[in-house]
This record gives structure tokens, C-alpha cells and sequence, in this order.
């Protein structure tokens, strides 16, 4: 039977540890095809590093890795926490594709599968900014567009990941590309603490070093737990019985000003016609506790299927 999701991740691993573990997730799902990985917002040659060695502590060596956009589009410094890659010996021997840009992987990939591309996006949205501007067709050859990002509970209270790069974020969803998109309204109603972290620092050479990415997160913001963002944006795409939509809509982000990354969803006027298999979809329900439990089931499954 083919593969339901041919997926690629675009994210900003190497900060906050939900990206790692979003990735370790898609390492235990067997339902899906992992194509690659892109990185995007600051170091993003140490972060595809730190792709390639994850991936191989879960047994997946050969994952295509494709280093993005550094900068956002206004060209500002990013963020960094200032810890990134400090848990890892050895990265420089970690080899990526260095003859294609994060931009031009998605976008080419997506040409060869016309259809049935989806891509889990977890960071600033540059690449995929990047990739419509480099294939306009990007649009219509994804299939799906799942993004960690906004907040949509609020006015005038902008999420990292679109403020980071609000111009992108209001180019995305300007597109047309099919998303379905999950704030942090959602996302901060789950948690991973130690009773969480217990099985997945049980499970192999991937486990244990998830376990010291937690535990380094946990050091920096002075917490003994952490949302688990990036991993519901991955549930959304393979346990959608977890969450509930809102949809279709149209999602506006403000690109630019004292309001930047703001996010806004408002309803798809009645009678407008929409193809709502290509709608935007705000997710604005979680069974927290099944989340909870399937984040952990499948990085324990990662860990237990890796080297020990």
C-alpha cells in the first residue's frame, strides 16, 4: 500500500527542543515517507548538522538534508538562544546537500510528486516563501502545508515563528498553498515533563540524546516541562482524531510594523465558492492528554527502532 504522507520537514532545530522532537516523531511514524529535511532562521548549516545526526541515532543515515534561508526576508539578524549544537561532538563530519537550497529542494520536490507533497513547517516561514517565489507552481504541486504558527485567540499578540518572519508568514497564506495551521493557543495547553520524558530517555542512542536536548532546554527557561508545539503541528498531519478544524478560512498575517507576525483567521464568506480540500483549516481543538501520549509513543518507537 503506498505511503499516505511523503513528507518534508522544514524547521529551525537546534533551540527550543520541540523541533527535535517533532523530528524524532516522524522518525517512528512507519505510515509515511520521510523525503528530507530543511532548515531555516540563523546557523542553518549547524542545524542541518544537527538534522543528519539525529537522524543517524534513529537509523535514518541516509536523510536528504537541505540548509535554507539564514536571514528573514527583511533581512534581519535572527534570534539565537546561543546554546545550539553544544550537546553534539563531531558535527563537522555531519554532511548535507550543499549543491541545493532549501528553496529549491521543496520546490523540486514537489514537481516530481505533484500532488503529494506534504511539508510540516516548524520555524519561520522563509523557505517556503522562498520556494514560491523560485516555483510558483509550489502552490498547486503540495499537497498540504502543515504549519506550527500564530495565534489566533488574541489580537495584536504575534507568535515567534511568525514574528520572526512575518513578511514570509503573510506571503504563505497570501498564496493560496492548502495549510492547516495550529497556534500557540493550542500548543500551550499540552506539556512533556519528567514522567513524559521517562520512556523516551529509555529508548536507545536517539532517546538519551532527546533526553539531554530536554534537559538543556529545561535549563534555559527555568522550567521542569515544555510545549510540545512543533509535535502537535506533526500530529495535526498523521492524528488528525486528536484535533479539531475551523475552516475553511483565511488566515491574514501582518507583514510588517508595530503588529508584525500578528495572525487573524476569519471565515470563508458563505456562498464564496472554495475547493475545501485545498481550504486553510485552523485547528482549535486537542484531546491534550491522547496528544501527549502519541508524541511520546512515537519518539519511544524512533528510539526503540534506532541503535541502542
Amino acid at each position: 500500500m503506498a505511503n499516505p504522507h511523503r513528507v518534508i520537514l522544514d524547521t529551525d532545530i537546534g533551540s527550543d527542543v520541540d523541533d527535535a522532537l517533532a523530528l524524532a516523531m516522524l522518525f517512528g511514524a512507519t505510515d509515511i515517507e520521510l523525503l528530507g529535511v530543511t532548515t531555516v532562521y540563523g546557523d542553518v548549516d549547524l542545524r542541518a548538522r544537527i538534522a543528519r545526526r539525529l537522524a543517524r541515532l534513529a537509523g535514518h543515515d541516509g536523510l536528504a538534508v537541505a540548509s535554507g534561508a539564514e536571514r528573514p526576508l527583511s533581512g534581519a539578524e535572527a534570534w539565537w538562544a546561543g546554546f545550539e549544537g553544544q550537546l553534539y561532538s563531531d558535527l563537522g563530519g555531519e554532511v548535507f546537500m550543499e549543491d541545493v537550497t532549501a528553496a529549491e529542494f521543496l520546490a523540486q520536490t514537489a514537481a516530481d510528486i505533484p500532488g503529494e507533497l506534504d511539508v510540516v513547517a516548524v520555524g519561520p516561514l522563509t523557505n517556503l516563501a522562498a520556494a514560491i517565489r523560485t516555483d510558483p507552481a509550489f502552490v498547486s504541486n503540495v499537497r498540504r502545508v502543515y504549519v506550527m504558527g500564530g495565534r489566533f485567540d488574541v489580537r495584536e499578540q504575534a507568535e515567534h515563528n511568525f514574528k520572526c518572519d512575518a513578511e514570509a508568514a503573510a506571503e504563505v497564506f497570501a498564496s493560496g498553498i492548502p495549510v492547516t495551521v495550529v497556534g500557540l493557543e493550542i500548543t500551550t495547553r499540552a506539556r512533556i515533563g519528567p514522567d513524559e520524558l521517562a520512556p523516551i530517555a529509555a529508548a536507545g542512542a536517539l532517546g538519551r540524546q532527546i533526553e539531554a536536548e530536554v534537559h538543556q532546554w529545561w535549563q534555559y527557561t527555568e522550567h521542569q516541562w515544555n510545549h510540545p508545539h512543533d509535535p502537535i503541528a506533526v500530529l495535526a498531519m498523521l492524528r488528525p482524531d486528536l484535533l479539531g478544524l475551523t475552516g475553511p478560512v483565511r488566515v491574514r498575517v501582518e507583514p510588517e510594523g508595530d503588529l508584525a507576525g500578528v495572525s487573524v483567521a476569519e471565515p470563508v464568506p458563505v456562498g464564496e465558492g472554495v475547493d475545501t480540500a485545498r481550504a486553510t483549516y485552523v485547528v482549535d481543538r486537542i484531546n491534550v492528554a491522547g496528544a501527549v501520549a502519541a508524541t511520546v509513543a512515537l519518539i519511544k518507537a524512533a528510539g526503540d527502532l534506532g541503535p541502542s
